[in-house]
């Protein structure tokens, strides 16, 4: 059993004072608010329940900051990125991608994040070739967060052609690829993979795109686990909808509307190219919209319609799908900007009962635990302890009430504010820092170093 008690706490139904919680194996046991402090519970100043991060790349961390220069005598885009991406997946072996994940679970859970959903697509060797063991690179993504305790929601990914009209693969696609047959053995060998995580994780699938995927591929991944979470990347650059338009007679969240069931165990990734009416449907649908603002960003994907998607009930929630930045308060932050960079406007996702900071962080919370089919998402009794504690004496906090703390932290302050973090009521950042952050940045560092060598 483990006792936290808070002086400040947000709740289902708001902020509340002197708030003491119980842990017990892993859950929320109970929660009284307006308690006195016991001699047996840990202090806190601020408690938050803790996001999850809907959308990762994992092995694109260790990529961050080396794809800023510009092609000689061409714009740059998501496509020339994309091409750069292939080439340095030519370097990565399975020890290598346990290393970059594990330090990018300790820089998620160090910016309040308590688990991540692992859209995990590197499969095979170089070339394609299968390893022994088909989930050989799931073990390893299974096996940094049983060093690092961050929840693990496991996406497997199904990669399966060239583009809409069916080409095959070719070059760092490669490792990527598997037919609905393989890709069926090797979803079964990384439910084996996963088996000795914590009873929190989560084992979904991810058909890649609608320009990855055929229908009848789409359809075979939604029905291989009817009852997880079905991830998709979905109309994030105007050439992918030009594409699913020319050979599909429809745009990409139009089509996937009218062919699927899209419903709540959906998360569509990016979905920044949408006309109204498909944000509308997206918003009806219950499926989270899953957003990445500082990589749609780093790669010119465009801005998401959160005004209008919100406006409409929409659900919503956040990742780093990159990794180029790992940093909760700023993705919810650049989320609000690009609103009123487009809009011209101030507080555009704020409502008449909620502050900007207050509808990004209880926005986030909420879609991020239902992309990521995990219990929790509130400070409640019998969902997973997933906390996250903020230093409320920081000059950024200090004598702060109400929803006024998340405005001062997202959009004044960063994620040096954050101090604990619990994940299914594992502690895992004490005082601001990882648990394991030093051995686990020292074998990060090594491999950093061999593939900057190799580049």
């Amino acid at each position: 059993m483990t006792l936290i008690f808070a002086e400040t706490a947000l709740m289902p139904d708001g902020w509340a004072r002197d708030v003491l919680i119980e842990l017990t194996g892993g859950r929320i046991a109970s929660v009284i608010a307006g308690a006195a402090k016991r001699p047996d519970a840990m202090g806190v100043g601020v408690l938050l329940p803790a996001p999850v991060n809907l959308h990762s790349h994992a092995f694109q961390r260790a990529m961050a900051g080396l794809t800023e220069a510009r092609g000689a005598g061409e714009q740059d885009s998501f496509w020339t990125w994309r091409d750069l991406m292939y080439r340095f997946l030519d370097q990565l072996t399975p020890d290598d991608v346990e290393a970059i994940a594990g330090q990018v679970m300790v820089e998620m859970a160090e910016a309040g994040y308590a688990a991540v959903a692992e859209f995990h697509y590197l499969h095979h060797a170089p070339r394609g070739v299968p390893y022994a063991d088909l989930a050989e690179m799931s073990a390893r993504i299974a096996a940094a967060a049983g060093a690092t305790g961050l929840g693990l929601t496991l996406l497997p990914v199904l990669y399966a052609q060239g583009g809409c009209d069916g080409r095959a693969l070719a070059g760092g696609q490669l490792r990527f690829g598997n037919d609905r047959d393989g890709f069926g053995r090797l979803w079964q060998a990384a439910a084996r993979a996963v088996a000795g995580l914590p009873d929190d994780t989560v084992l979904g699938v991810a058909p890649h795109s609608l320009r990855a995927v055929s229908p009848e591929d789409l359809a075979f991944a939604a029905g291989l686990a009817p009852d997880r979470p079905i991830h998709i990347h979905l109309a994030e650059q105007l050439a992918e909808v030009d594409e699913v338009l020319a050979h599909r007679a429809a745009r990409p969240v139009e089509w996937l509307m009218a062919n699927q069931a899209v419903d709540a165990r959906w998360c569509l990734i990016h979905a920044t190219q949408m006309t109204p009416a498909e944000t509308d449907a997206l918003a009806r649908s219950k499926a989270v919209a899953g957003l990445c603002p500082i990589t749609e960003a780093n790669l010119g994907d465009g801005i998401f319609d959160g005004v209008r998607h919100l406006g409409a009930g929409g659900r919503f929630g956040v990742g780093s799908d990159s990794n180029v930045r790992i940093a909760l308060a700023e993705e919810l932050r650049l989320l609000e900007y690009s609103q009123r960079l487009r809009d011209r406007g101030r507080a555009c996702l704020a409502t008449a009962e909620q502050s900007s900071g207050r509808v990004l962080y209880a926005g986030a919370v909420a879609g991020g635990a239902q992309a990521a089919g995990r219990i929790s998402g509130a400070i409640r009794v019998g969902d997973w302890a997933d906390l996250v504690a903020l230093d409320a004496g920081s000059p950024t906090l200090d004598g702060l009430k109400g929803d006024t703390i998340l405005d001062a932290w997202i959009f004044a302050g960063d994620d040096r504010l954050v101090r604990d973090v619990w994940s299914a009521g594992r502690h895992i950042v004490k005082d601001g820092a990882h648990v394991a952050r030093d051995a686990v940045a020292a074998r990060f560092g090594k491999v950093l170093a061999r593939l900057r060598a190799a580049l």
